[in-house]
């Protein structure tokens, strides 16, 4: 089941003023903090990816995986949006937990081919 768009924007509303934003990622989305993957909105629910500070916002009751075969993320259920600043700090201390990602080599040039 994939994502509606008006599930992400509402996610991004309610992450305001961190500096967040969504991908689309095969009809769901890859939720970024601070240019870090933290987390994955699929099926109209966020999931954060599991850090040490995760403990701290949801207990092994809130795991789940996101998608079929997936590794386990924190769920959060709907009524816990309603406290923003514990969404935040649970968003943004994700993040600060989180390494930065690794810098891409830039691509080779292609070959240009002489007909």
């Amino acid at each position: 089941m994939s994502t509606n768009k008006d599930t992400v924007a509402r996610i991004l509303e309610q992450l305001e003023p961190l500096d967040v934003r969504a991908r689309a990622m095969f009809g769901e989305y890859g939720l970024y903090c601070d240019e870090k993957v933290v987390g994955l909105i699929c099926g109209d629910v966020l999931y954060v990816k599991p850090t040490e500070i995760s403990t701290e916002f949801g207990s092994d009751a809130d795991l789940a995986p996101p998608y079929p075969g997936a590794k386990e993320y924190y769920r959060v259920p709907e009524e816990r949006f309603h406290d923003v600043d514990r969404l935040h700090a649970f968003i943004q201390r994700t993040a600060d937990a989180l390494p930065l990602p690794k810098k891409k080599p830039p691509k080779k040039a292609k070959p240009k081919v002489q007909k």
